[in-house]
């Protein structure tokens, strides 16, 4: 990799690499061959689960620990991690096997996802554990700042929605996709939500089917007066 794609990446991620190898193996799928970010992976993502469950800990003082336990999930979940690897455009420095470009791995979720706690790792072995948790803390302040230990503010879109029909004895929301476009690593899904029950669609767009349900579900519950995040 161009050591210029190299110094941009590290300035999106707000780290410079003391041993800039690091960051290249955290980069390297294991399509690549036995040499390959899995070993940074493992420890990067009990670096950022500790992380995380520490800023938690702290920001909801009175929270019990289940409630603790599902925030971190949601906060460390695959989605997640790889919200931030787009935010990163780490899809455009990841070093693939011919297999997976050709089948579009620089989008796929769990690669990046992989990519981020790999990242996370290399940056623990380059400057140490405070280093490590000032970046993660930096990637995940928008969203730390966003949650609540109000279970039903931290649902995602579909299972509101869901959840919304189902109390009314409505019939489940379908999803249908309506357009896919880009090339295989960078597509991007439009998707309907059909209510038949309540004469009611709406569309979502997003880089994977999912993201674009989401999206989909959010309208609709917009459209239906709910309160949705």
């Amino acid at each position: 990799m161009k050591t210029d794609e190299l110094a941009r990446l590290e300035r999106r991620l707000g780290y410079t690499f003391s041993d800039r190898s690091r960051l290249e193996l955290a980069l390297t799928h294991r399509s690549c061959g036995s040499r390959n970010n899995e070993r940074l992976e493992f420890l990067g993502d009990s670096i950022v689960n500790f992380v995380i469950a520490e800023a938690l800990f702290e920001r909801f003082p009175d929270a019990r620990e289940g409630q603790l336990s599902r925030l971190r999930a949601r906060m460390v979940r695959g989605a997640t991690l790889a919200e931030i690897g787009r935010e990163f455009q780490l899809g455009d420095c990841l070093r693939l096997g011919s297999g997976e470009l050709k089948s579009g791995g620089y989008r796929r979720e769990s690669i990046l996802a992989d990519a981020v706690e790999a990242i996370i790792g290399a940056i623990y072995l380059d400057a140490g554990m405070e280093a490590c948790r000032e970046r993660i803390r930096s990637w995940f302040t928008d969203r730390l700042a966003g949650l609540s230990t109000t279970d039903q503010q931290n649902k995602d879109p579909k299972t509101r929605l869901q959840e919304f029909l189902q109390a009314r004895q409505n019939p489940l929301p379908k999803y249908r996709v309506l357009n896919i476009e880009g090339d295989a690593h960078d597509q991007v899904f439009t998707v309907v939500c059909e209510l038949e029950s309540l004469d009611l669609s709406s569309e979502g767009q997003g880089p994977s089917r999912r993201g674009a349900e989401q999206q989909a579900a959010r309208f609709a519950l917009e459209k239906l007066g709910v309160d949705s995040q």
